[in-house]
């Protein structure tokens, strides 16, 4: 039996939406692959967002927390159907028991699909036994790493999802510019559906993966760049790299480490609107193991230079 999603992010069933939020941020920057050596961390990070996918989305939660692991079976506007059943006239029948799940096996042991949708489908007529439902597939969720520069070009992505059915490959557009946990619909690729009913919808949540160098806040990017003493002091035009490639910032004469340069447009591309913008962020940095020249040169600034860095301006 899976794992209860409430349990896996250590929060109660009548957690708010930012209390889960905020525990699912803290579990998977500490169960992250890039940063926890353990093992057992990919496994339980990929645990991490199965359960905040789910319990983030106010219908697949309300889903969950109704039918427990059987969630994945039950059609989104299952609240809908029973709605508009209920006016049907009321009678009652016995569905059918091979309930599709989507899987490619039979299920619905775990949920009285009888007492949930008699009334509904009970105006199809037919009597008791053998009645046939054309019920529509359940749509599902799944995870679509990308590096940031995926993520930036957009293009063609290739996946490959395991079920009970075996491995699918399917070949995913990606728009240039999607944002971590924007989710990308695949007409049809979702659960089959019962009878004559149409297959679900899958349903592909970005997950941007750590980046040696650039850090994502929504459309923004930021970036360490680092620069010589001379070029912090004396101003200069240096590239600075975008997961595009690379352009030309310039360096303001008495730049300080910790000073933020913003090229405007040269985050993330949205289709939609404005471009994020690039922040880069300037480190400065002294060679590390100075030549005699260099050492002489350093020296001399030190004998004629003034400047007290330590000392309040």
């Amino acid at each position: 039996m899976a794992r209860d999603f409430y349990d896996v992010l250590g929060v109660s069933r009548g957690a708010s939406a930012e209390e889960i939020q905020q525990a699912y941020r803290n579990l998977a920057r500490r169960h992250h692959p890039d940063v926890n050596k353990d093992p057992r961390a990919e496994e339980r990070f990929k645990e991490l967002g199965e359960a905040y996918s789910v319990l983030s989305d106010p219908g697949t939660r309300a889903r969950y927390d109704r039918f427990g692991e059987d969630f994945r079976k039950v059609p989104e506007d299952w609240e809908e159907r029973v709605g508009a059943g209920a006016g049907g006239g009321g009678r009652r029948v016995r569905v059918v028991r091979d309930f599709d799940d989507g899987t490619g096996g039979t299920g619905g042991a775990g949920v009285d699909f009888e007492d949930l949708f008699g009334s509904f489908f009970g105006a199809g007529g037919g009597g008791a036994g053998g009645v046939r439902m054309d019920v529509p597939g359940a749509d599902q969720e799944a995870e679509l790493p990308l590096t940031v520069e995926e993520a930036y070009r957009g293009g063609r992505r290739g996946l490959t999802l395991g079920g009970a059915e075996g491995q699918r490959s399917y070949e995913v557009d990606v728009p240039p510019g999607v944002t971590d946990g924007q989710r990308i619909r695949l007409a049809g690729q979702g659960g089959r559906g019962s009878g004559d009913g149409p297959a679900g919808d899958l349903f592909l949540r970005v997950r941007i993966e750590p980046h040696p160098r650039f850090r994502l806040d929504g459309r923004n990017i930021h970036v360490q760049l680092p620069v010589t003493p001379w070029e912090a002091a004396l101003g200069a035009s240096v590239p600075v790299p975008v997961p595009g490639g690379t352009a030309k910032v310039t360096v303001p004469a008495g730049s300080s480490s910790g000073r933020r340069l913003r090229l405007r447009g040269e985050g993330m591309p949205n289709p939609r609107g404005t471009a994020g913008d690039l922040y880069a962020e300037i480190s400065v940095k002294v060679p590390p193991h100075p030549d005699d020249r260099e050492r002489e040169l350093f020296g001399k600034l030190a004998a004629a230079s003034s400047f007290d860095p330590r000392r309040a301006s």
